[in-house]
């Protein structure tokens, strides 16, 4: 495993839209290794493959309950609506925060590592997270949706 660079706005990868993954052997297996790995050691909640460079759909999210990793994730059903709850911030873009209208409830689909197939369900912040990295894989920032955007306060720094 490895830690790796991750990618900042305004870099342009960042705007493309992700290519579907069919090859589940090692290399993926490294790739989500070093997303998780990268992902914790930047006290991040969820990484998508392109903040790191790879226009691969693949994301890696954990929001306290453990590891996920989800390849070629979509959503396939969605109910309510979220936006205060947790402001978000992004790894790729450092120093700001959003409010931004998410779906409180979301089923997705998608394949574990090995290809195979499942469906999971997340609600509150697991939700928020999926659609926030799903948004990475499709070209999609958090800023670009956002009602308001605002720079991180102090207090939010030191956590």
């Amino acid at each position: 495993m490895a830690i790796r660079t991750i990618v900042k706005h305004p870099d342009p990868i960042l705007r493309e839209k992700s290519k579907e993954v069919t090859k589940f052997n090692a290399n993926l297996h490294k790739l989500l290794d070093d997303m998780a790995e990268t992902m914790y050691e930047n006290d991040g909640v969820g990484l998508a493959a392109p903040q790191i460079g790879i226009l691969k759909r693949a994301i890696v999210m954990d929001c306290g309950d453990g590891l996920i990793e989800v390849v070629n994730p979509e959503i396939v059903e969605y109910k309510g609506e979220q936006q205060n709850n947790y402001p978000e911030g992004c790894l790729s873009i450092p120093g700001l925060r959003g409010d931004v209208r998410r779906h409180k409830w979301v089923k997705l689909r998608g394949q574990d590592r090995n290809g195979n197939p499942f469906e999971m369900e997340a609600e509150d912040l697991l939700a928020r997270c999926a659609q926030h990295e799903i948004d990475h894989l499709n070209g999609v920032l958090f800023i670009d949706i956002a009602d308001r955007v605002y720079p991180i306060s102090k207090d939010e720094e030191g956590e």
